[in-house]
């Protein structure tokens, strides 16, 4: 199940975003969800994974982001010109 989340997260365009319930269902395992962020947390490889681009479907951003934190999230989606309105990712211009 985790690779097959992997696989999806690695096909996210620089500067686009998808929500954990799109990677769920990419992967062929709707309502899994949770198991996406299970899945991000234990990423074996952030360099061709890039976890940072899964969001919550409002855009938020996770305070238990793996790599750095929320901030760090943050950064990582603004170096690629993802743009946020009140401290949430612009889900109408950035999400695949």
């Amino acid at each position: 199940m985790f690779e097959k989340f992997y696989e999806v997260v690695k096909n996210i365009p620089r500067g686009k975003v998808m929500t954990y319930g799109q990677v769920a269902t990419l992967a062929g395992f709707p309502r899994c969800a949770r198991q996406v962020g299970f899945a991000l947390h234990r990423n074996p490889d952030p360099n061709t994974v890039y976890c940072h681009r899964v969001v919550f479907a409002d855009g938020g951003l996770s305070s238990a982001f793996a790599f750095g934190g929320e901030q760090q999230q943050r950064s990582l989606l603004e170096k690629e010109g993802v743009t946020f309105i009140n401290n949430k990712v612009d889900m109408k211009k950035h999400r695949v």
